[in-house]
């Protein structure tokens, strides 16, 4: 491979997905960097030069030692001559690695988020704009993660999946066709989505995870997750609040001009479950079998997808006047549970760049985006400190 006629790629987290990603792009021959927050995830990496990635038992799935040439805490050395900068941590941390990437990035890098959960691409490129980066670059976001993964330890990581479609978006919309062209020297499984909005309010996760946690928090205490998840966590009773939520959800898409799926048309894309019900669809679905539920209530479940997730819909839903109170019940339930003000803390209209914004303003900024870059406006280096202590890579 002739290094100049293949993108160079940059992987923001070396967590059980970062770790991954940046050791399949070694072992297909992209040159790849790895950056994290802290250094304690690094230290193997350094030591062995590289990550051992571990087949799940699957000939198919990629495995061997991969030699990383950058792994660093430096985030300018990290991005430093990389085409595309993949994002790979909790969309919590997301904002985090906009402040530290924004005085370093040059014309024509595409940063794309792995995944974006709900306004992530929005998020980070009103946080790069906050900080007067000028730079024409793309934002994008993933629907999902391309796989499923485990750290076996720092320097050591075993893929058990890769999914075979992922819809990637960029802000502009116009400008998708350019990003996914661009992965896909690397990842075929990378297809063009809608728009932003599009990948956000599909986000089938902001459905199934906070609110089957909260409604299930005794057993889950009560058994330490020792139950089915999906397929016990899920009854009937349980699943009419998830209908509702995604009622909500899709109206609020409908209000802002954007067809969401619902989650019983996800189900049967994803999985090919159908049902008349939202429940039968769940209990059709034989990939849900054995998942068992989180050990705790401190989980992502509540702490990432409540925030970046259920948050941002209820705040587009008050932008655009359609009320989302089930949801709004689970947000507070969360927060009661976890001591914090998810409302306060999570992503709203204001922090994705769309408070104040008319329907047909919105509309042509995620189709068509800022005009104009101006190149003498240089990045400030500068980063926010409130959120350090909530960014775990």
């Amino acid at each position: 491979m002739e290094e100049k006629s293949y993108p160079r790629f940059a992987v923001m987290g070396a967590g059980h997905g970062g770790t991954a990603m940046a050791g399949h792009l070694s072992l297909m021959g992209f040159d790849v960097s790895l950056y994290n927050r802290g250094p304690a995830r690094l230290t193997a990496i350094k030591a062995a030069g590289g990550v051992e990635i571990i087949a799940d038992g699957n000939e198919h799935l990629p495995s061997g030692y991969a030699e990383l040439g950058v792994v660093t805490v430096n985030a300018a050395e990290a991005i430093e001559g990389r085409d595309i900068i993949m994002v790979v941590v909790p969309a919590t941390a997301h904002r985090f690695i906009a402040e530290q990437i924004a005085p370093h990035l040059k014309d024509g890098q595409f940063v794309v988020l792995n995944p974006g959960r709900t306004g992530g691409a929005l998020e980070v490129h009103k946080t790069i704009r906050d900080m007067k980066c000028r730079a024409d670059i793309v934002v994008a976001e993933a629907q999902t993660f391309i796989y499923a993964s485990r750290s076996v330890n720092p320097a050591q990581t075993r893929i058990f999946r890769i999914k075979n479609s992922i819809p990637v978006a960029a802000l502009p919309a116009h400008r998708t066709p350019e990003v996914v062209n661009a992965l896909r020297q690397a990842f075929p499984q990378f297809v063009p989505g809608d728009n932003v909005m599009k990948t956000s309010l599909d986000n089938i996760g902001a459905i199934f995870h906070p609110a089957v946690t909260v409604l299930n928090a005794a057993r889950i205490e009560s058994t330490y997750g020792d139950f089915d998840y999906y397929t016990e966590g899920i009854t009937p009773a349980v699943s009419l609040i998830l209908d509702a939520m995604d009622k909500e959800r899709v109206k609020v898409a409908e209000a802002l001009g954007f067809r969401a799926m619902t989650a019983r048309e996800w189900l049967y894309i994803a999985y090919d479950a159908a049902g008349g019900t939202l429940y039968d669809a769940m209990r059709a679905n034989r990939g849900y079998d054995g998942i068992k539920a989180p050990k705790t209530v401190y989980t992502r479940y509540i702490h990432e997808d409540i925030p970046m997730s259920l948050v941002p819909i209820s705040s587009l839903g008050k932008l655009v006047g359609v009320p989302t109170p089930t949801m709004d019940s689970i947000i507070l339930l969360g927060s009661t549970l976890h001591g914090v003000d998810y409302f306060a803390e999570g992503r709203t209209a204001e922090s994705l760049g769309l408070a104040g914004k008319s329907l047909k303003e919105i509309r042509q900024f995620i189709l068509d985006g800022e005009s104009g870059a101006k190149e003498d406006e240089p990045c400030l280096e500068q980063s926010s400190q409130e959120h350090l202590e909530i960014v775990s890579m």
